[in-house]
């Protein structure tokens, strides 16, 4: 390979086979300049066939899964965030496919991470937006956190591989759009609520409340707090890093979260929120986790 010397400019020809990954120190024979040279790091394409799926719900997993097979495909299957990161680096799939309320590591944090690693930056992400109230939304989520593309839970038959075909350049974006089932709905303007309007309030359980055993109904709330969490971020992303970053997020947000709580409350028993505060909890660490990443 060709060098150029930095002080006199002059070209120097290094043989290849001298230069290591940490560096060869050569000096130049014009004016004696010590020049570290590496070696170009070897870009490794990541598997075309191979596709990584992540979520905590095994029977959305199982969903993606079946469909990806049926086109040939090789399926990682994951359920947390920091397995996700381990096993793409590890395995390189062309496709990540990632729920953005993974437990561990949020999906559209690892979304970020991937794109920032030389080695796994050329893989494509599709985020799954959990959508804990779909009638909520008749809009694109604001940003895709460097992600390629976003889907629906209610959508993945409809959409998943129309979504991987105009990644992979076979179908144009426009004809796979989505488009609202219903005319746009204005959000309602609700008052600012204290930090207190979020706590739980006692209700009796719903007769629709799913029967579990006592440690599932904890993880069952504790999902449905991330999902809530972290769909409101997706729609309202820099409103949301502005408001932790000047510390009023729940005055800021004291609508969604009241509509999230009574969502919240109306799903998870009142014996399984007796156990603790999992909805606060969620929001808590998500924004303590936030408060990490976003420049003060």
């Amino acid at each position: 390979m060709v060098v150029g010397c930095p002080k006199c400019k002059m070209k120097l020809k290094v043989a290849d086979e001298k230069l290591t990954p940490e560096g060869t120190r050569f000096k130049c024979p014009k004016c004696s300049t010590v020049l570290l040279v590496k070696k170009p790091a070897v870009q490794i394409k990541p598997l075309e066939n191979k596709v990584i799926v992540a979520h905590e719900n095994p029977s959305i997993v199982g969903r993606i899964s079946n469909i990806l097979t049926k086109n040939g495909y090789a399926v990682i299957t994951s359920n947390d965030g920091i397995d996700v990161m381990i096993k793409a680096v590890r395995e390189l799939p062309s496709l990540a496919i990632l729920d953005v309320a993974l437990p561990k590591i949020y999906g559209f944090e690892i979304c970020k991470r991937l794109k920032e690693r030389a080695e796994t930056k050329a893989i494509k992400v599709i985020l799954i937006s959990s959508l804990y109230d779909k009638t909520r939304y008749r809009r694109e989520p604001v940003s895709l956190y460097g992600s390629d593309d976003y889907i629906e839970e209610h959508r993945i038959e409809d959409l998943l591989m129309e979504k991987i075909d105009v990644l992979k350049g076979v179908k144009p974006k426009e004809e796979v759009a989505e488009k609202p089932k219903g005319p746009v709905l204005e959000k309602p303007k609700v008052e600012t609520l204290p930090r207190a309007a979020v706590q739980p309030q006692v209700k009796s359980p719903l007769k629709e409340e799913i029967k579990a055993a006592p440690d599932e109904a904890v993880e069952r709330a504790k999902r449905l707090a991330r999902t809530i969490i972290s769909d409101i971020y997706l729609y309202s992303t820099a409103k949301m890093d502005a408001s932790i970053k000047n510390n009023n997020f729940y005055s800021e947000f004291a609508a969604e979260l009241k509509e999230g709580l009574k969502l919240y409350n109306g799903r998870i028993s009142q014996v399984v929120r007796n156990k603790g505060d999992f909805f606060h909890e969620a929001i808590e660490n998500f924004i303590e986790n936030k408060k990490k990443t976003i420049k003060t």
